[in-house]
């Protein structure tokens, strides 16, 4: 055979096959009105991997490829049924009813900002909410507490470092208390070394920061023989050191929060990576999603079967959206089983989007939409 008559076989084949899948769909719109009338989930996940076990067996040297054929052509499947039955509709209504205006501007803004006064996050909220004046909170569980009662609109939170990595306490508070991500921004974090004034470099026995700067800067610390003592915040380490008078110690802390607290900085751009950078983002308890909103966030806990996260992925790469994270977290009170943190591009005013996620809604367990947010600069 030349090439040609091979490309005209393929065609032949092609047009056997579109015409099979039209009716594998048709078959599909037949099993949703049965599902509807008799009460059924769309998603039976055990069927599933029963079909595709069958079909890689009986396909031989090509049954990998034929596995990964049937599940999208059942996720393609069972989008159809979704939509069909407004799966998720709640959630939809939830999104779509969203706030659309977040007060950025405004001087009567109540915000709960992580920390103390000239900390990153500070810097963030200043960032944000320029005008705002607002109330601090010395841990994260305080914070979201304060969310929680009422006492602040939003809050000002760590998220992830590009360095460090993610702050997973915020994400397992973010699921306890049920908030949205109502905006996000990055600040790039320039440490400095600071001690009480006339304090020698090659004094300094001891570093005092949050325990995300002590990481930040673990490759000058090791290679120096430093102690190193965790505090609530860089800012609060600032404070703790001014308050010693004690030249064997020094915080990690930024240049403003050196200054505030009358330190000599005696190490500028302390840090492993010149481009060490913190991501912010605002909490809620009420839904915003800004018209320009670009990202999404969402959590979910998947079965215990082969392939399941692939799957999941697969919905994604179908709709050509390109995914920014994906992280793991253990689920709280159980044994080896995980929670995904999930980011991608996208916007909940895009109907494939929306139906997506609220297909996700309705097929896996955990699962929370996180928010539809706007990056700010």
């Amino acid at each position: 055979m030349d090439i040609q008559e091979i490309r005209k076989e393929i065609n032949e084949i092609d047009r056997e096959l579109s015409a099979l899948f039209a009716r594998r769909m048709e078959c599909s719109k037949e099993v949703a009105k049965y599902k509807l009338k008799n009460g059924m989930p769309i998603f039976d996940p055990e069927r599933e991997v029963q079909i595709l076990d069958a079909v890689e067996k009986s396909t031989g040297e090509y049954g990998f490829y034929a596995r990964r054929l049937y599940s999208e052509i059942m996720e393609l499947s069972r989008s159809l049924q979704h939509d069909m039955l407004d799966s998720g509709s709640e959630l939809k209504n939830t999104i779509l009813s969203a706030e659309k205006d977040i007060p950025y501007d405004s001087d009567s803004v109540r915000i709960a900002c992580f920390g103390v006064p000239e900390t990153y996050s500070h810097s963030a909220c200043r960032r944000l909410f320029p005008n705002s004046r607002p109330e601090f909170y010395p841990t994260f569980r305080e914070l979201f507490e304060a969310m929680q009662s009422d006492k602040a609109q939003f809050g000002i939170i760590p998220i992830e470092n590009s360095s460090a990595g993610s702050v997973t306490e915020v994400y397992d508070l973010m699921l306890k208390y049920r908030f949205y991500i109502s905006a996000s921004t990055e600040i790039p974090v320039d440490h400095c070394l600071a001690a009480v004034k006339g304090t020698k470099l090659e004094n300094v026995k001891k570093v005092l920061s949050h325990g995300q700067a002590l990481y930040q800067c673990s490759e000058y610390i090791t290679a120096n023989g430093l102690e190193q003592e965790q505090c609530k915040s860089t800012a609060a380490a600032a404070k703790f050191v001014s308050g010693s008078g004690d030249d064997t110690i020094a915080a990690i802390c930024s240049e403003d929060a050196a200054k505030r607290y009358g330190l000599d900085i005696i190490l500028r751009d302390f840090r492993n990576d010149p481009h060490n950078t913190t991501r912010f983002i605002v909490i809620s308890k009420k839904l915003y999603i800004e018209e320009s909103a670009d990202k999404i966030s969402l959590c979910f806990a998947l079965p215990h079967v082969t392939g399941s996260l692939y799957t999941v992925l697969c919905r994604f790469a179908v709709n050509g959206l390109n995914l920014t994270k994906i992280e793991s977290r253990p689920k709280p009170g159980t044994e080896f089983e995980y929670l995904f943190y999930l980011d991608f591009d996208g916007s909940t005013r895009t109907d494939s989007i929306i139906s997506l996620i609220c297909a996700l809604s309705k097929e896996l367990s955990e699962f929370s939409f996180l928010g539809n947010y706007r990056h700010k600069m």
